[in-house]
């Protein structure tokens, strides 16, 4: 459904110090840089992306939005948040549990981002 995600960051080169920690806990390569100094992270479905925003303003977070990355177990999931926390994130919403959901029961991690964005790591309970 999705070619790829573009977040706002004030300063790239932290976030992609913070991004590296938290995907490379879910088995994704460190991002890459382009000669305009956005970071990208790329896999087989899609791109995750890093950017200042090309209006010169402050990059902000979306009040409501939240940006969500598969998790293989509960464990990894705590091992990006950790990850996460040692990088500059900061926790935010419950701890990291299982959360009731009309799909069934999903473990969730909740994360801000460097510059205040809202993510997540996810792990499907079967």
């Amino acid at each position: 459904m999705f070619s790829h995600i573009m977040i706002g960051a004030n300063d790239v080169k932290a976030s992609k110090v913070f991004y590296d920690a938290i995907l490379g806990e879910l088995g994704h390569k460190p991002g890459v840089m382009d000669e305009k100094g956005r970071c990208f992270y790329f896999t087989n479905n899609g791109i995750f992306a890093l950017t200042k925003p090309i209006n010169g303003e402050e990059a902000g977070h979306g009040n409501g939005s939240t940006i969500g990355f598969s998790a293989t177990s509960p464990e990894q999931a705590d091992a990006w948040q950790a990850a996460g926390v040692a990088n500059g994130g900061v926790s935010c919403e419950d701890a990291p549990g299982v959360r009731s959901a009309p799909v069934g029961n999903i473990y969730l991690a909740y994360l801000r981002d460097p510059s205040g964005n809202k993510i997540c790591a996810l792990h499907r309970i079967v």
